[in-house]
């Protein structure tokens, strides 16, 4: 026998289950902190990853915008430092009559290629009028080295003027966005709504 009395044999058990209190608690709060610290370079990573996807789609993000060039025979559309423009293609109004065009040379629209069926659609009236032809224009583009194509509807802001022996003269001032997306079938629809009249 130890010689232990009943209450020193309570105590003893009483220090015991103190000691295994402390040590489970001490177990919890290490756990805690184990999975505290894990879950937060969980968030780390997934905010970094969420972060390089924001900086590549605001890489990858073009927005299409033009300029009059050639005394506003074209429209030129412009490249940006973090983008170079690869084939552009357009497609006209079909009730125009105007074939599409692919791989622009020097990303440029030219007025010629559908001036005639546009200035005999707007023929009667006074020579200056001004007005927009919808077309559809897919763009492939680089950013760095990565392929992107996008495709919308655009407005062809025109305007014509008199000349003295020659009739009237088809000048480019400007490309707006009128939607992203879009086929031949909406282009149609557009400019059934919106078609200038004589």
């Amino acid at each position: 026998m130890s010689g232990e009395t009943a209450d020193q044999a309570r105590t003893r058990r009483r220090w015991i289950t103190l000691a295994e209190a402390v040590a489970v608690i001490g177990l919890l709060i290490a756990g805690l902190t184990l999975y505290t610290n894990w879950s937060d370079k969980r968030a780390d990573r997934a905010a970094r990853a969420a972060a390089a996807a924001d900086e590549k789609a605001g890489k990858a993000h073009f927005v299409v915008r033009a300029k009059p060039a050639s005394n506003g025979n074209a429209l030129t559309l412009i490249e940006d430092d973090a983008h170079s423009l690869g084939d552009i293609a357009v497609t006209f109004p079909s009730d125009l009559g105007v074939e599409g065009r692919t791989a622009i040379s020097g990303a440029t629209i030219a007025a010629d290629w559908f001036a005639d069926p546009l200035l005999k659609a707007t023929d009667g009236g006074d020579d200056r009028k001004t007005g927009r032809l919808p077309i559809l224009l897919t763009i492939e583009y680089f950013a760095g080295d990565e392929p992107h194509r996008l495709t919308g509807i655009y407005d062809i802001i025109w305007r014509t003027e008199g000349r003295m022996l020659r009739g009237r003269t088809l000048k480019l001032e400007d490309l707006r966005l009128h939607r992203k997306g879009g086929d031949q079938k909406a282009l149609d629809a557009i400019w059934a709504r919106e078609k200038p009249t004589p």
